[in-house]
């Protein structure tokens, strides 16, 4: 139960749905009322009684304290509950929206839809990087490495996370996305001329004879210059090529990618797949891999498990093919870098599946976090806006659907070889409850550390204190930093409370229960021993 949590939880948590209440009234994103109503109480407070307050309401509730030293208590308050703290150093730039689209219509080579030039708008549950310049990028670098020890330091086995679009400009996400895109698409339009159209991503296979044919009538590529594409080690043997065999021809490690044309749907015309990057832009890229092959050394020198974060659909194919690679290059004795996976996302099940093939191909440790997504109204209006299939699960109980069943996939794939391992990250009960269900059917004790369990601080303990008591691996996500850096991250949690308000009679009356406990027992002001 919520037994091993100190008296001045209940307190601060009743000030802050207090709290959650004034925000949630107004209906706001989260960087318009709320944001404004922070920055106005800190001028009418002062700054010294506005910390106080903030400590004692949403800073307290959301954030774990200022600096790596202020926070080892909780964490090891919450280690002795069974817990384990995901760190994250939760300092974002305070910008206006004005602000944030000249960042990012700066950039002149790439397209950026200018209504969609702040990447913050409609989104309330993560975090949003701006480049500004190389230096910067460093800096994020830096940050992260001092979360991935920060997290080696306080547990046996830690998680730390990390955003790529830290890590170097957007744009090129951006721009290797749309390749990725355009050449999964080239496979699809291949495959629907022989007949294979509404098949499963694994189960669609080219016959090799006839797709030759077809690259030398699109004027692709000659019969006898595509004839070296399919003689690799494993590449077409079966006559056939797969989704993960297509892939593999732009493969980072090949040249063929750079001679490649595909065929633009729309005009006939053929196109070069990649466009030719500037020395400049070719020596940022670098850096970008660079700093991400910096951050997974560290993180397996250090014991630690690094998570890398899921953004916009026009970003995560290029995040994902990238953290594929650190996965092949990582992750051979254990899962020391997962990937995440947006299970409201139509294809998500499709993503899952195909990536869980490669790591059994090339024998390495499949990891993955399950997250239901954080982008729905920005992905949405993007979409309409620009004239795409709306990339989103119609209704919130499709997302669950998907979420259980790409979750499942990845439980039986445990079970049959245990070489992956997947993150819960849900605050959905139903789903705590859908994978303990099938944990216990497929034989999958808790001890094997091969799931895990993640909430945010501040959120469902109701969820989390049970399932760490029990023995199951759980976590929080713990962010820290300054009171004022941390603003606009308190900001999205006041919005994203209007879900949470839904949900607090629930914990309330769980919370009374185990007040009325403490009194009846005399351990009013009991709090757990340390280990």
């Amino acid at each position: 139960m919520l037994s091993a949590l100190p008296l001045t939880l209940w307190a601060r948590k009743k000030a802050t749905w207090l709290a959650c209440l004034c925000f949630c009234e107004n209906k706001c994103s989260w960087k318009k009322p709320a944001l404004l109503w922070l920055h106005f109480s800190r001028k009418l407070l002062g700054q010294w009684l506005f910390e106080k307050l903030m400590k004692l309401t949403f800073y307290g509730q959301f954030v774990a304290g200022e600096d790596q030293e202020a926070i080892k208590p909780l964490i090891r308050r919450y280690s002795a509950c069974g817990v384990g703290s995901v760190l994250d150093y939760s300092v974002e730039e305070d910008l206006t929206t004005e602000e944030a689209e000249k960042k990012e219509l700066e950039e002149k080579r790439y397209s950026v839809h200018r209504k969609f030039g702040d990447r913050r708008d409609g989104v309330i549950s993560a975090r949003t990087y701006f480049y500004a310049d190389e230096a910067k990028c460093d800096r994020h670098m830096d940050t992260f490495l001092r979360c991935i020890e920060a997290s080696g330091g306080s547990s046996e086995d830690g998680f730390s996370a990390i955003k790529l679009t830290a890590l170097g400009r957007p744009q090129f996400l951006l721009q290797f996305s749309e390749v990725l895109v355009k050449w999964r698409r080239f496979f699809h339009q291949l495959a629907a001329e022989q007949g294979k159209v509404g098949l499963a991503a694994l189960e669609t296979k080219l016959e090799v004879e006839k797709l030759q044919e077809a690259l030398a009538k699109l004027g692709v590529a000659t019969k006898a210059e595509s004839q070296h594409w399919f003689t690799g080690e494993k590449l077409g043997v079966s006559g056939t090529v797969d989704l993960l065999d297509w892939n593999s021809l732009i493969d980072s490690r090949t040249e063929i990618s750079k001679l490649l044309l595909t065929p633009n749907i729309k005009t006939g015309q053929l196109e070069p797949l990649l466009s030719h990057f500037t020395e400049e832009e070719e020596r940022q890229m670098k850096r970008m891999l660079q700093r991400m092959d910096v951050l997974a050394k560290k993180a397996v020198e250090t014991g630690v498990r690094l998570m890398v974060d899921a953004e916009q659909t026009y970003f995560q194919p290029a995040i994902s093919r990238l953290t594929l690679e650190m996965q092949r290059k990582f992750n051979q004795e254990r899962a020391s870098v997962f990937n995440t996976y947006q299970c409201y996302l139509k294809d998500a099940y499709d993503t899952v599946t195909v990536d869980v093939e490669l790591s059994r191909r090339e024998a390495w440790h499949f990891g993955a976090k399950l997250v239901r997504g954080a982008y729905m109204e920005q992905e949405r209006s993007r979409a309409a806006e620009v004239g795409y299939e709306d990339p989103i699960n119609p209704t919130y109980q499709a997302t669950s659907e998907m979420y259980h069943r790409c979750l499942d996939y990845i439980l039986e794939e445990i079970r049959h070889s245990r070489k992956a391992n997947v993150m819960v990250a849900s605050h959905n009960k139903d789903t705590v409850k859908f994978t303990l269900r099938r944990m216990a059917d497929l034989g999958i004790h808790p001890s094997e550390n091969k799931i895990y369990f993640g909430q945010l601080l501040g959120m469902c303990d109701q969820i989390t204190f049970p399932l760490g008591q029990a023995g199951y691996p759980v976590y929080k996500y713990v962010p820290y930093g300054p009171v004022n850096e941390v603003l606009p991250y308190l900001s999205r949690r006041a919005q994203e409370n209007q879900g949470f308000m839904a949900r607090a009679k629930e914990e309330q009356d769980l919370l009374w229960m185990e007040l009325k406990r403490r009194l009846f027992a005399g351990t009013l002001l009991s709090t757990p021993a340390l280990s």
